[in-house]
């Protein structure tokens, strides 16, 4: 037996893999154990989940593989703060202090923690670890790969070669020319969290207009060959990485907004930053189609796979797979730094002469939900509790009858979107419901929209195109034929990021969608993430119950137990 683990972590979204005998056996992401929001830690709980779900142990490991070259990171870390000085000395100084004194040397914390041999583990380079993951975890043999993210050691941006079980580089861009961190300095500057608002920016995008693209391309280039180039100085990334933005920036496009304010798309102020929000999503786009080009010129391959923050970008991949060169677009589900840990497992196992792993159909590779445990929680907090005979027909009476209902099916699942396992259903029918999810139940901004999930067999008959490698995971988006029928899933510029669902990919949810077309309803339900503001998506039963606790949804079906609020509808 050949076990090899896949780790990332250390910046943001933490999470391991295991392969065993080149198959993928779990994949887990840190924050849904850990319970904080995009875990920046090393993923040990993850790591040891995924573990027992194999029945393994560490020392059954035969490697273990993290997703970046810590040294060449802090080549960077010094060579780039250097670069800012002398007035960044405080983030030279803070760079400085986390790499030396906790990233340096992570490989040996990881051997620590484990109780590996430090001999078995290792690192390949981060744009390696995502092109991995984008490539075998597509269903092509050969493909060009895209890898777009903030940046990894030097790396920003990086064509590859994908065929059979080799990937090899083609080109690359590197820092301070990075796509990613652009968007991000955008996301900072509309008062949004760096790593954790960039999807609420492309949702505000769609309430301007890109009147501000003049001014952006001021601080990014587009050149005819596919590559770009940023205004560093603009961004201020020599004195602070983190910070997004600097003085450039506000130049430009004035004060930057405050965080947490509420906002108003009916203030002139929030409209001209909605503004901003549809020019850098326009730059992104145009970006990402020019490096397309530049990819299909240079490898002849008729399929794309993208991986890196940016490829989460469903509206730009949409637009891409419209417009651009390729016939087939893949897009992994974890397609972000967490699917670093898949690449990186990936590579290890495909070195290890396990051959490359089978492609990734379905998302649901977490740790299962005990409706047991459940139980046991809803009788300590006095809530009616039942086993349903059919969970799925439960779910589809209470949606005909206009409720929302939170769903626990099976394992977890693998990325940063609810695909069913963990997912609050809705009606998609009424016109009032995204109004009271964002108000009531998540408790975000007025302009986010909802997705629709629908049976993969119903879906051109709802929204344009043909089911294809993007919709099974929601990394793509497609105009709504009849947006008046769907008010619930359609954003205000006609689309949805929407998921095909089949019963192999997501049992309980094909179900769900199937009674209630059988109901004689459309074959479809608004979707979205079982968790709060600022929380983690659920995991397991003890979270699923915390959030019923907590959130004003009328019933939880665990598994076949449903569980209901007092005054929830009917029993």
């Amino acid at each position: 037996m050949s076990a090899v683990l896949g780790l990332s972590g250390g910046y943001h979204d933490a999470a391991a893999a295991l392969f065993v005998d080149g198959a993928l056996v779990a994949a887990i992401h840190e924050e849904r154990l850990s319970r904080v929001k995009h875990d920046p830690g090393l993923p040990f709980r993850a790591a040891r989940a995924c573990l027992d779900l194999a029945g393994l142990r560490a020392a059954d490991l035969e490697r273990v593989t993290f997703y970046e070259d810590p040294y060449a990171k802090l080549e960077r870390v010094l060579v780039h703060g250097l670069r800012g000085l002398p007035g960044g000395w405080r983030s030279l100084a803070r760079g400085l202090e986390v790499q030396l004194g906790q990233k340096l040397f992570v490989l040996d914390r990881i051997a620590g923690q484990l109780g590996v041999d430090r001999r078995r583990v290792g690192f390949v380079r981060h744009h390696e670890s995502h092109a991995a993951s984008a490539f075998f975890a597509s269903p092509f043999e050969r493909a060009a790969v895209l890898t777009i993210d903030g940046v990894g050691e030097w790396t920003t941006t990086a064509l590859w070669m994908g065929d059979g079980e080799r990937l090899t580089q083609r080109s690359h861009l590197e820092l301070p020319h990075s796509l990613g961190l652009l968007y991000a300095g955008i996301t900072a500057w509309l008062g949004f969290p760096i790593n954790g608002g960039e999807h609420r920016v492309m949702g505000l995008a769609a309430h301007g207009r890109p009147t501000r693209r003049a001014a952006l391309d001021r601080l990014a280039t587009l050149h005819p060959d596919g590559a770009f180039t940023v205004d560093a100085a603009a961004f201020d990334h020599f004195r602070d990485l983190t910070r997004g933005f600097g003085p450039g920036v506000e130049a430009l496009l004035g004060p930057a907004r405050p965080p947490g304010r509420p906002w108003d798309l009916s203030d002139p102020a929030d409209r001209d930053r909605a503004d901003v929000a549809a020019s850098v999503q326009q730059l992104t786009e145009d970006a990402v189609l020019g490096l397309a080009h530049a990819a299909h010129a240079a490898t002849g391959c008729e399929a794309l796979c993208l991986a890196g923050g940016v490829a989460l970008n469903c509206v730009a991949v949409s637009r891409l797979a419209a417009e651009g060169p390729f016939r087939e677009v893949f897009v992994q589900p974890a397609a972000g730094d967490a699917g670093g840990a898949w690449g990186a497992g990936a590579l290890a196992a495909v070195e290890a002469g396990d051959g490359r792993p089978a492609p990734l159909t379905h998302a649901r590779w977490g740790r299962p939900v005990d409706p047991a445990r459940a139980a046991a929680l809803a009788s300590a907090l006095g809530l009616p509790a039942r086993r349903v005979d059919d969970p799925a027909r439960e779910a589809a009476r209470r949606l005909s009858q206009g409720q929302v209902v939170a769903l626990c099916a099976g394992r977890a699942e693998w990325g940063p979107r609810a695909l069913g396992q963990r997912s609050l259903l809705a009606p998609a029918t009424d016109p009032a419901m995204p109004d009271h999810l964002n108000r009531v139940v998540k408790l975000r901004e007025p302009f986010r929209p909802f997705a629709p999930a629908v049976l993969a067999s119903h879906a051109s008959a709802h929204f344009d195109g043909a089911p294809d490698h993007l919709t099974p995971f929601m990394t793509t988006t497609r105009r709504v034929r009849d947006p008046t029928a769907l008010p619930a899933i359609t954003h205000v510029d006609g689309t949805a990021r929407l998921q095909t669902v089949t019963a192999p990919a997501a049992p309980t949810l094909h179900a769900t969608l199937s009674a209630l077309h059988a109901a004689g309803g459309p074959p479809l339900a608004l979707l979205t993430s079982l968790n709060g503001p600022g929380e983690p998506i659920v995991d397991s039963a003890a979270d699923a119950l915390a959030f019923l606790v907590e959130r004003p949804v009328p019933a939880l079906l665990v598994g076949d137990l449903l569980i209901t609020r007092p005054g929830g509808g009917p029993p």
